[in-house]
């Protein structure tokens, strides 16, 4: 087997990102998070600014459709006036997340990422949640804010990723069918979700 690549979707304060991270360092591969956003920049020459702000949600005209975008690899050429749109941003980031897999093994951090290698044998698709509660109490440590802001920002956060990946993928970004492995990261802790994901690469890939 060549590269092995780990998707991670997350629910916003149930510790993704540390767990890919720790993933990343134990396995001894890269680690993309935000540097997609750059070197889907780079890709396309758009400002990186314009990725950031289309970074893992839709317009408000858009949030609550019903999906008409599914993902299928186009990208509108550069003397288009749509050029610079939230789609063709997605489109160049999806480009630069399936370049990455087929030269590296790697963890890549949400969009739409397991959807669009979707048919990828080397891909390794998993959903890391916890309670609203334990989500609040990780963000406490975080930011200085009251508990009920943070409740309101975890919720706000998850439906506009939830509508994000409806809106590209026509799935529902919580249902379990989608991914190989899901953790609720408080029960079993962040050590143990990754020794658990390293078994699993043992098994699956035979290593």
């Amino acid at each position: 087997m060549g590269n092995i690549v780990i998707t991670i979707a997350r629910g916003y304060g149930s510790g993704g990102r540390t767990m890919g991270r720790m993933l990343a360092e134990e396995l001894g591969i890269h680690y993309y998070d935000r540097e997609l956003l750059r070197l889907a920049s780079d890709e396309s020459g758009i400002n990186e600014e314009l990725f950031g702000k289309a970074d893992e949600q839709l317009k408000q005209s858009l949030l609550y459709r019903i999906a008409r975008k599914e993902y299928r690899g186009e990208l509108i050429p550069p003397d288009r006036e749509d050029f610079v749109s939230n789609d063709n941003l997605f489109s160049y980031q999806a480009k630069v997340i399936r370049r990455l897999a087929e030269e590296e093994s790697c963890i890549i951090v949400g969009r739409c990422a397991d959807y669009i290698l979707r048919d990828m044998d080397n891909v390794v698709k998993v959903f890391v949640h916890a309670s609203l509660e334990d989500c609040v109490n990780r963000l406490e440590d975080m930011y200085s804010l009251p508990s009920k802001e943070l409740e309101k920002k975890i919720l706000e956060t998850d439906k506009r990723r939830a509508a994000y990946y409806r809106y590209y993928t026509g799935r529902d970004w919580e249902d379990a069918g989608n991914y190989d492995l899901c953790f609720n990261s408080k029960r079993l802790g962040f050590d143990k979700c990754v020794q658990i994901v390293k078994d699993y690469l043992d098994i699956r890939f035979d290593k």
